[in-house]
């Protein structure tokens, strides 16, 4: 794949192509009107646009790269919300990213080290290994040690502001959110990407969670280093295996599967019921499979620490399972996660009192029992149902949409992305068993 030699980083050069993605969008649409005047199936004409949008939005976006292209990658994993299209492509924002160009990267090494690459590491190899949203990963050598070296993107945190104003509208119109009240939701993910631009936070969150979970078992973590690491430069140990997304689409054997998807599990459920953090970026990108069938967690960017005030409700919600069947008991959590308020009119409360209900009721179901298969198609044939009926839903748009706790953002994510990845590996009777607190 051919390197980049340069980013756009000024606002008006991203702005510019980001129009001009929005202008292609523009024309496949006038292209989905004229198949259907045209008398082309509404299902082929839909299918025709979703794959032509994808492709233009994520061309462009692998050339800004940063923020919107980290969103992209964040939207992959939404399999319950997007069209296969989009998620099929934008899932690509892992792996398929063109690299920065070797002077770029010397450049980087100069600013925060004064020394170039070859001079810091007794090898370094110019062309990398890995190029995703925000960062690329090269490999290196010092001693006997074989080192993995991920270099951040220039511009990247810079850019992360004005970015997330521009595709604003996009997301307006994709999620069904309004003007109002949407600033705070759109804040937390600020917030969250200028941490992810953070390597010296990466770094301190690599450690204190890989410490803190050492002792499940089949779970490994690389070694850091601080003295090859930067706020844009952070290096670890080089980590053999299969990425994860390569271990399910090459074949597994069950009882692999199975204790892959266990250790995945104990991993999110020691962090959200002991640390009372999460690992916020279950993607299949960050997770490595040793040839002995180890889990190896890679990438600490995104982590989401969860305060008090939402943690112990939500920890109830999810633990107590009386509470979703008892309408007294329910009212009163939906009140706390602010889904609903006192400025409801009485059919606004029963309408989402009705479709959280729905909503909690599967999202739960993992937790109800001692174990859960979540190979079964059913149970997310039935997430996908509900999704689709919930976009389609008219008098969604009556009232305002932007409701809950602006934590249901990242820590629903990081929950349903772990379920997701324990379906795609076909993992069974896995232990949910609740954690002790």
């Amino acid at each position: 794949m051919k390197s980049l030699t340069s980013i756009p980083i000024k606002k008006i050069d991203r702005a510019s192509k980001i129009l001009t993605t929005g202008a292609k969008v523009g024309m496949n649409y006038v292209k989905y009107y004229g198949e259907k005047l045209l008398n082309t199936s509404e299902d082929k004409a839909k299918q025709n646009l979703n794959e032509s949008n994808a492709e233009d939005i994520y061309n462009s976006l692998k050339e800004l790269k940063g923020s919107v292209l980290k969103v992209a990658q964040m939207l992959s994993m939404e399999k319950n919300l997007l069209p296969q299209a989009y998620t099929d492509k934008f899932s690509l924002a892992q792996f398929s990213v063109p690299p920065l160009s070797g002077p770029l990267v010397q450049k980087t090494f100069k600013k925060y080290f004064g020394k170039t690459p070859s001079e810091l590491f007794d090898t370094f190899e110019p062309e990398a290994s890995f190029a995703a949203s925000i960062g690329q990963v090269h490999k290196a050598t010092k001693g006997d040690k074989k080192l993995a070296v991920k270099i951040q993107y220039p511009g990247v945190a810079e850019s992360i502001s004005s970015d997330l104003a521009l595709v604003k509208p996009f997301a307006f119109k994709m999620f069904n959110i309004t003007s109002k009240n949407s600033d705070v939701y759109f804040k937390e993910v600020e917030e969250k990407l200028l941490e992810e631009t953070n390597y010296v936070n990466e770094l301190e969150q690599a450690v204190l969670i890989s410490k803190a979970t050492e002792h499940i078992p089949n779970l490994k973590f690389p070694t850091y280093y601080p003295e090859f690491s930067s706020e844009k430069v952070i290096t670890m140990d080089w980590m053999e295996g299969k990425h994860l997304s390569e271990f399910i689409e090459t074949g597994y054997l069950t009882e692999n599967a199975n204790k892959i998807g266990q250790t995945l599990w104990d991993f999110y459920m020691y962090q959200l019921f002991t640390l009372q953090k999460v690992h916020a970026d279950p993607h299949p990108g960050n997770f490595i499979v040793s040839d002995k069938n180890e889990l190896i967690v890679l990438d600490f960017g995104c982590t989401k620490n969860i305060p008090d005030d939402f943690f112990k409700p939500y920890i109830e919600m999810i633990t107590n399972l009386n509470i979703i069947n008892d309408p007294i008991k329910l009212n009163q959590k939906l009140f706390e996660f602010e889904i609903l308020s006192n400025k409801d009119s009485e059919e606004e409360k029963e309408f989402f009192t009705k479709l959280f209900y729905n909503l909690f009721s599967l999202f739960i179901k993992p937790f109800e029992k001692e174990s859960f298969d979540f190979s079964d198609k059913t149970y997310f044939e039935s997430i996908t149902n509900l999704g689709m009926s919930l976009a389609k839903n008219e008098q969604i748009r009556k009232y305002n949409p932007n409701r809950g706790s602006k934590h249901f953002i990242y820590l629903n994510r990081t929950l349903l992305g772990l379920f997701n990845l324990l379906h795609s590996m076909g993992a069974k009777n896995i232990e949910t068993k609740i954690m002790v607190i």
